[in-house]
């Protein structure tokens, strides 16, 4: 992990500590690694409860609960799987917010509608979820490693609203 990574789970550790909150992933292409990069900062079980890697649509319908029917017209690359699978993690694992990552990193896989290159962050809970699209390819590995830091800048920046939220109404 690099260390703009590093400094970013860090960051999110200590937002999830002060808020007593956890979180779990929901990955696809990212395979993983929006997990890892959670759990590299020591104490993370305190607040990281686990992930689903949904390589398959299989696994997005039957873990997560992500529509067969919105999986089938739109492909599992799109705005709508990327929430549900937030969603799905959330009351899956019990966690009160879930990232989310599902794309196409390459080399092959692309289409003309969906190329190489595209994928679809999510982050968020039950109730309210953000969303992020990607659509350029730097090649697989750089592709992944820039889903994953995009991942949890996203996070970090929905923790700190969430938190602004929170101080508000306790005011």
């Amino acid at each position: 992990m690099d260390f703009e990574g590093k400094m970013i789970s860090r960051e999110i550790s200590e937002l999830l500590w002060e808020m007593e909150k956890t979180v779990s992933t929901a990955e696809s292409c990212t395979g993983g690694r929006i997990a890892e990069s959670i759990i590299a900062v020591p104490g993370a079980s305190k607040y990281f409860k686990g992930g689903i890697i949904c390589y398959v649509n299989e696994v997005k319908e039957n873990l997560l609960g992500v529509s067969h029917d919105v999986l089938e017209e739109k492909t599992a690359v799109c705005e709508e799987v990327a929430i549900e699978m937030v969603k799905g993690a959330c009351k899956a694992l019990n966690t009160n917010y879930a990232i989310a990552a599902t794309g196409i990193a390459g080399p092959g896989g692309g289409t003309k509608d969906i190329p190489v290159g595209t994928i679809w962050l999510a982050c968020g809970s039950e109730d309210h979820v953000e969303t992020c699209l990607i659509e350029e390819d730097q090649g697989r590995d750089i592709n992944l490693a820039v889903a994953t830091n995009k991942a949890l800048q996203m996070f970090s920046a929905f923790l700190k609203a969430e938190k602004g939220t929170e101080t508000e109404t306790e005011s």
